[in-house]
């Protein structure tokens, strides 16, 4: 007998309209359903007018590991495995992970329904560059890796996507706060797709502000700018002692120029410039410009 699959289905984070025709069909026609949560699920599964008939099984972060070994078998004797997440696409900070793990290692299909993101959804909402992200979760609570992590924040070149629950945002706005410059871009976003969705932006230090002033509500999806581009100023005694130095260990004027270039990240053609008068006044000796530099 052919081999099923396991199939992942994306369910809305808020908005049942979200919810895919093509989810809605996985979920009619799936051998086994399986759940991170079953009540939820069940009230999607009657929205949508879907029978359970016998087939939801929970498979949640506490029992995912040993459930993993019970899906293998499944699809391995040819079944439709579905999962679903209590909201979202199952895997990105939701259960999941394992059972994917555990069919690819066993050589069987996995396939996405994809769907409903707060990840996205908020990072399209921010305003903040988008063409590069890095998505953290949920911080650690406490010590040395919540630490560092705020750390990789504060430094990041790209922008961050994280979330938070609202009784926490307070102190990890506070934390930002110490380890960020207090005007970096942030936007706050909470109930995605909800009636009452809202999307806050300003600085981090207005949004540390502005939690403190409300009572926050709802699960909490941040979105923080990058890091702001500090230019270091070079002065050119220096670019034209480093010029030297690589001159005298025998390299081309060109070479020079391109590896003081890189070195201190400025224009290739500054380099090259302050390299000139530097090389021999006969022929095209040692030090030498072989050919101008180009960019």
């Amino acid at each position: 007998m052919p081999p099923g699959r396991l199939v992942l289905v994306a369910t809305p984070i808020g908005n049942l309209g979200d919810l895919s025709p093509r989810a809605v069909e996985a979920l009619r026609t799936a051998d086994v359903l399986a759940a991170e949560d079953t009540r939820r699920t069940r009230k999607l599964l009657s929205h949508e007018g879907i029978p359970a008939a016998g087939r939801m099984v929970a498979i949640h972060e506490h029992n995912e590991r040993e459930s993993a070994r019970e899906v293998v078998d499944a699809v391995t004797a040819g079944k439709t495995v579905v999962y679903v997440s209590d909201a979202g696409m199952p895997v990105i900070s939701d259960p999941g992970e394992r059972l994917v793990a555990a069919c690819v290692d066993a050589g069987l299909p996995v396939e996405v329904v994809p769907g409903p993101s707060s990840v996205l959804t908020a990072l399209a909402l921010s305003g903040l560059p988008a063409a590069r992200f890095t998505f953290e979760g949920f911080l650690p609570r406490k010590g040395r890796e919540r630490a560092e992590r705020l750390a990789a924040i504060a430094a990041a070149d790209c922008t961050v996507v994280m979330f938070e629950s609202p009784h926490r945002v307070p102190a990890t706005l506070g934390d930002l706060l110490e380890v960020c410059a207090g005007d970096r871009r942030v936007a706050l976003a909470r109930e995605l797709t909800k009636l009452h969705e809202e999307t806050w932006r300003g600085t981090l230090a207005d949004a540390a502000l502005h939690v403190r002033a409300i009572a926050p509500r709802g699960e909490y999806v941040l979105v923080i700018a990058p890091a702001p581009v500090v230019e270091v100023v070079v002065d050119d005694d220096v670019i034209v002692g480093a010029l030297r130095t690589e001159l005298e260990a025998g390299a081309s004027g060109r070479d020079a120029a391109a590896s003081v270039a890189r070195r201190f990240g400025i224009p290739k053609r500054r380099a090259y410039d302050l390299v000139i008068p530097l090389r021999p006044s006969t022929g095209r000796g040692r030090g030498s410009l072989d050919r101008p530099l180009g960019g």
